[in-house]
């Protein structure tokens, strides 16, 4: 139980405070840690000043948030960028909302507002939320349907994070609104008498335990819950196994060793600790458990990363070698 916890606790840390049903032990509220160094205060001032806005432009020049307006239907055009696109809106949303937190800024957070308006704007009338399938030249009639690659689900659990940590951050229930009606809708067609299946890319389940601290609704919770338990398991699934490249080579209650895309496999395990601490399943504390002394016994580096590319690290020293 102890590591599961301190594995939850390592997901949550940089999470402002949330109210309701909530782990076991608290992790610290970030709007109770502030910096007054030489290192670390300069660091957030630079992020809060700087890199956020540079994020924030990036967006806006990249069409990520363009493509919300055409979603919405202000502007006229196709998706532009990669299917995963809407991520990146949503996690740039999640860093204003943290800097929020720690310090005020009406100029940050009135921008923030009006890209959550272009957000809002863009979701279906039954909640649906994703502009790489609401826009051309994707067939909105196909949305589900390619849960192996399409990221939906993934872009989703991003949206849900943003969304607890702004409302978190002030107060505002536009965001938090917008994401119960998406959560709401995925939970209106995943289930198991409804379709079967879960994301190639895990993070839904740890955007909805957030959701679910926030709001307190249960069902929530049981969705995370459902996602990773269908990992592993093959009948009545509308997908084929996506092996372990994307850790559902066996139901995760059973796994017992950090495989596959690393990114995707933390957030996997970020998952299944939340829903460890947050229900006390006996059988999601003993794997991840043995997840985590996989990890940090043979797959962890001094440095505590996991994870690098040797494929891509081989080929560019290959390259400046010119072999």
């Amino acid at each position: 139980m102890r590591r599961a916890v301190m594995f939850s606790l390592f997901a949550a840390i940089t999470c402002v405070l949330f109210a309701g049903p909530d782990y076991p032990i608290q992790p610290v509220p970030f709007t109770a840690v502030s910096f007054d160094d030489a290192f670390w205060a300069v660091r957030q001032e630079t992020n809060n000043d700087i890199t956020i806005w540079s994020n924030l432009r990036k967006c806006e020049e990249t069409d990520r948030f363009s493509n919300f307006e055409k979603a919405a239907g202000w502007k006229q055009g196709n998706f532009i960028g990669l299917v995963f696109n809407d991520s990146d809106a949503y996690k740039t949303l999640e860093a204003v909302a943290y800097a929020l937190a720690v310090k005020p800024d009406p100029i940050l957070e009135r921008y923030a507002d009006g890209v959550i308006e272009r957000i809002a704007a863009a979701q279906q009338p039954d909640g649906y939320l994703d502009t790489a399938y609401i826009l051309p030249p994707k067939d909105p009639k196909k949305r589900w349907t390619v849960l192996q690659h399409d990221h939906e689900l993934y872009c989703a659990g991003h949206f849900f994070e943003a969304a607890a940590a702004y409302y978190q951050a002030t107060g505002k229930h536009k965001i938090l609104d917008v994401a119960e009606k998406l959560a709401n809708h995925i939970d209106s067609v995943f289930g198991p008498d409804k379709k079967r299946g879960t994301s190639g890319h895990p993070e839904v389940e740890l955007g909805l335990c957030k959701l679910y601290r926030v709001t307190g609704n249960e069902k929530y919770l049981k969705l995370a819950k459902y996602f990773l338990d269908q990992r592993g398991y093959r009948e009545g699934r509308a997908e084929p196994d996506y092996g372990p490249y994307a850790q559902d080579h066996k139901p995760v209650v059973e796994q017992d060793e950090a495989v596959g895309h690393a990114v995707r496999a933390g957030y996997l395990y970020a998952g299944m600790a939340d829903v460890a601490a947050l229900t006390g399943d006996k059988d999601y504390i003993q794997a991840i458990d043995r997840i985590w002394d996989n990890v940090v016994s043979k797959k962890q580096y001094i440095t505590g990363s996991v994870g690098a590319r040797w494929a891509d690290r081989c080929r560019a020293i290959c390259m400046i070698m010119k072999i």
